[in-house]
């Protein structure tokens, strides 16, 4: 498969010049006569354009056709099947905008008897276009490569998994360090052989790698999976699109594909579609600002009560864990004295330190009305996992090994298990009801728990009233 700017430019221009092609034959004389013998559509047949309305029908066309395949000009392996899905996927947004442009006074605006010719055949040229140049030239193997810190766990790997790899990554303080039973001969100038393998360089040139040996397969070895290093290879393996294996004896710290698992498993961490992404931020956005502006006066109105409870301040901010571990600043109504937050999970129903005033906002979830600001700027969506407090994470993790699979997934104001009433002073329940999120996670599915978030704070607010 062509990789970097190579596959880039390939994919832009076959898709520029197929649907050319394509807006040309579909307004050929042949093709018109045909249409005109079809039932229904021969009603919408006209005359082929000429000249300059050509020109600017084909301009158009190629604008828009080229625009929607823009998430799939990125070099990303991926099986044949795949590959024609999302292609045809991306060829339906684009006559979907092709079409409402019909609806505008657009004097080159395609036809409608254009449009139906068009379809079919960017729906089986386009495809083809990206399987083939996503093959392989020459029947070339697979590429992978092992990239991790424990010398002893990649030399394993090589010698005992039947993938021909290509090299391995690995940084030279790892052969330093006394767990590695590896001599640390030509470690510095990249010559470090574990089991035939040469070394490709460290952690830091996993990137350069990637695309240099148009590395299709990343198998990590990493002492540690809840590491930086561990989460950074995994990002870098998404975003070029190269499948991430690591041992089965790791698979329950991440998310895998696999049911039936052998000495490796898969790593799922394929996200949401582009538009669902789009589509998903879009609501988030405005999820956010529509509630800031309507519950100002509820802002204001909390404020002053948690000044005049006990005069302390108004806010308080903790580090939360975001995505990959990641970490940011979280605000929320402070409902507890100062200085009072603990790291160990304590209920609220026997935890002294929160005010009168934060009873009633922990009831009615009202608390949490600043993290509409975290949605805003993008370090939460409406819908996830619950952000938790990044000291709390090895408290949480120490029960539920699986407590870092929430990790792929940006956290959330509300998410099925805020909505179920689970809580981290339960976190083998929570965790269930967050990976069953992660595993179903959609936008519709948001809008419901979005519903039902509401509809029991409608109720809580309404119990504490009575």
């Amino acid at each position: 498969m062509l990789s970097g700017w190579q596959y880039r430019l390939r994919s832009v221009g076959g898709v520029a010049v197929i649907t050319a092609l394509a807006v040309a034959v579909a307004n050929s004389v042949v093709v018109h006569a045909l249409l005109t013998r079809l039932p229904v559509v021969g009603r919408l047949a006209v005359d082929a354009p000429m000249g300059a309305e050509l020109v600017f029908e084909m301009a158009t066309t190629v604008v828009i056709v080229t625009g929607a395949f823009l998430p799939l000009y990125k070099p990303r392996p991926r099986r044949i099947l795949d590959t024609v899905a999302l292609t045809q996927k991306r060829v339906l947004v684009a006559v979907l905008t092709l079409a409402a442009i019909g609806y505008f006074d657009y004097t080159y605006r395609l036809p409608r008897a254009t449009l139906i010719a068009v379809t079919p055949l960017l729906l089986v040229m386009l495809p083809a276009w990206f399987v083939w140049i996503r093959r392989r030239p020459n029947g070339d193997a697979e590429r992978a490569i092992i990239v991790g810190d424990d010398p002893d766990a990649i030399d394993k790997l090589a010698a005992d998994v039947e993938i021909p790899f290509i090299g391995y990554l690995c940084p030279t303080s790892a052969f330093l360090s006394n767990r590695s039973s590896k001599p640390v001969a030509a470690v510095a100038d990249g010559g470090a052989q574990l089991s035939g393998l040469g070394r490709l360089g460290g952690l830091s040139r996993i990137e350069d790698v990637l695309v240099e040996y148009d590395v299709d397969t990343a198998v990590l070895a990493f002492e540690h999976t809840d590491r930086a290093e561990f989460f950074g290879a995994l990002d870098a393996c998404y975003e070029h699109g190269v499948d991430v294996l690591v041992h089965r004896d790791h698979a329950d710290r991440v998310l895998t594909a696999d049911t039936d698992m052998g000495t490796l498993v898969s790593v799922d961490v394929e996200p949401w579609d582009i538009q669902d992404h789009m589509l998903k931020r879009g609501f988030d956005v405005m999820f956010s600002v529509v509630g800031l502006v309507v519950l100002s006066p509820v802002i204001c109105g909390i404020a002053l009560a948690i000044k005049l409870d006990d005069g302390g301040p108004i806010l308080y901010s903790q580090e939360r864990t975001a995505v990959f571990g990641e970490t940011f600043e979280v605000f929320k109504f402070r409902t507890m004295v100062p200085e009072g937050e603990s790291v160990e999970p304590v209920a609220d129903e026997v935890n002294d330190r929160i005010t009168r005033v934060g009873r009633v906002l922990r009831q009615t979830h009202l608390d949490e009305i600043p993290q509409l600001w975290s949605i805003l700027v993008g370090n939460m969506s409406v819908v996830g996992p619950r952000a938790v407090w990044t000291e709390e994470e090895s408290l949480l993790e120490a029960q539920e090994q699986s407590w870092r699979k929430r990790w792929f997934v940006k956290p959330g104001l509300t998410g099925l298990a805020q909505v179920n009433g689970a809580k981290s002073t339960d976190p083998e329940e929570k965790l269930r009801f967050d990976l069953q999120y992660v595993k179903h996670q959609s936008f519709t599915y948001d809008l419901k728990l979005v519903v039902r978030q509401i509809w029991k704070v409608g109720l809580d607010v309404v119990a504490v009233l009575r």
